[in-house]
């Protein structure tokens, strides 16, 4: 088979082109990759494989340079050949949706793996394994997909011209965007347009996603994350809109909230994470909201959770909680609102729709520092860091550990160190190995790689412990219901 011949026919085969259009495909894809080579003989038959060959094709031509970034703005453009149109695919969406939700969904969700912008075998890199705990199982993932940086990418990015368009990578403009050295290519991106409590949303998938289906729901406006009583409602409006999905929302104060404050924006997707299906340790009813069942959730992190079956009466309730919240402290754990006029109090919520019920996780955030803490006092400590040291955002939060990538080799020498191998452990893993090694004291090489996973487990709920505002222990849990009871139960 001829490779451009063989991508051409894929394209029409995967898009509204038809065989009246392949002398036009044939030409334009040829100003792109060159014309020397064009027609070598390929095994490849699915479409991405194909687009890699054209690049790789393309290296060869001159016709683009070999860094990465530069690559992935070619190969973005490729897949957009058989990616429809944003206004078509937007038609296709809403035209499907009107008979069954889940098919336009699926359908949405299958274009965006087809077309590459969904990086699915970059996403099959990544280290997953589950670990029990006092909470259920947690998950684990080392997070491979997002290539690292080539140094000589970084440094044309700095010579690159300084550019505030798009203004960030959750904005709209990114919709067909062709991509820079140092902004990553979008001509192959489409984003579903929708109304959230009179708002102009769009709906979009992650490109390195973390787990089934995930989702990116962000405002069309550039304007900064924000936790009102707007974000509950739009949160139940999405999981309302999208059968199967949960929605949250990162903090919008720094440490305790996600990597993008500057863009209000939610995330989503069809898993259940560890979080659900944790059970409530205490049930009790707020006052003047006898429809909704509240209670605390045993949970690493200082969770209420709020069921019921309408929607505004969630969304009042949350709100109250919020606000009481934001100006709460209890001096005798250390919970603090304010340092002069800097708030430290909000909270990350969490949406889902369960057996006909609507459900909304309040988790209480804190992020004021100290000096034995200047990370945070409710951020993962000194001793963990070297497991996971960033802000616990959202994901984490339920239960769900996306870790630094450098971990898939230090702990091969984590592993070496527990059974007495030559290694070249960081010096940051010593005391953790140490402890390892002193549980585990027959450790041997079948078993020594399940010990120091289950390891990185019970770190990680340390890590949740840690950014939880109230302890789990006699004294935490009884703060804990003093904030509750001063929002007021019956």
């Amino acid at each position: 088979m001829k490779l451009l011949d063989t991508f051409v026919a894929k394209v029409i085969e995967s898009s509204d082109y038809t065989k009246d259009d392949i002398f036009y495909l044939t030409n334009r894809i040829l100003a792109l990759v060159g014309e020397d080579n064009a027609q070598q003989e390929t095994a490849q038959t699915e479409l991405i494989a194909l687009k890699d060959e054209l690049v790789d094709l393309a290296v060869a031509n001159g016709k683009v340079g070999e860094l990465a970034e530069e690559k992935d703005c070619l190969g973005a453009e490729l897949m957009n050949f058989m990616t429809p149109i944003p206004s078509q695919v937007n038609k296709n969406f809403w035209e499907t949706y009107a008979q069954s939700p889940q098919k336009a969904i699926s359908e949405f969700y299958d274009l965006s793996k087809r077309n590459d912008y969904i990086k699915v075998a970059a996403i099959a890199k990544n280290i997953a394994f589950t670990t029990p705990s006092d909470y259920g199982d947690m998950e684990i993932t080392i997070n491979l997909s997002k290539p690292e940086k080539d140094p000589k990418a970084i440094a044309a990015a700095k010579l690159a011209k300084a550019s505030s368009y798009p203004k960030c990578q959750l904005c709209m403009e990114n919709e067909g965007y062709q991509g820079r050295i140092n902004h990553p290519a979008r001509a192959n991106h489409r984003i579903i347009r929708m109304d959230l409590a009179d708002e102009k949303w769009g709906f979009q998938y992650s490109p390195y996603a973390y787990f089934n289906e995930h989702c990116i729901v962000l405002n069309t406006q550039h304007v900064p994350m924000v936790i009102s009583q707007d974000t509950f409602a739009q949160l139940l409006d999405i999981v309302d809109i999208f059968p199967g999905y949960f929605a949250g929302s990162n903090s919008d104060l720094p440490i305790v909230g996600g990597s993008i404050l500057t863009h209000n924006h939610y995330q989503g997707g069809r898993h259940v994470f560890p979080m659900e299906m944790a059970e409530l340790t205490q049930q009790f009813t707020f006052k003047d909201f006898p429809d909704v069942t509240a209670g605390i959730v045993n949970w690493p992190m200082s969770v209420i959770r709020l069921r019921g079956e309408n929607k505004s009466r969630l969304v009042q309730l949350a709100e109250v909680i919020r606000l009481a919240w934001r100006d709460y402290s209890d001096v005798q754990v250390d919970v603090l609102a304010y340092t002069d006029d800097t708030p430290h109090h909000t909270v990350t919520p969490i949406a889902r729709k369960r057996n006909g019920l609507f459900e909304l996780d309040i988790v209480l955030r804190d992020n004021h520092t100290s000096k034995e803490h200047p990370d945070g006092v409710y951020h993962p400590h000194a001793d963990v860091q070297h497991i996971k040291k960033e802000n616990i955002g959202l994901i984490e939060v339920m239960g769900l550990a996306i870790l630094p990538p450098r971990l898939k080799d230090e702990l091969v020498e984590v592993e070496k160190y527990v059974l007495n191998q030559y290694n070249e452990m960081a010096d940051y893993h010593k005391d953790w190995a140490d402890a390892i090694k002193a549980d585990h004291p027959g450790a041997n090489q079948e078993t020594v790689s399940e010990i120091v996973k289950q390891a990185v487990g019970q770190t990680f709920v340390r890590v949740l412990e840690d950014a939880g505002v109230y302890k789990g222990d006699e004294q935490g849990q009884a703060a804990f219901m003093r904030f509750v009871e001063s929002v007021g139960v019956e």
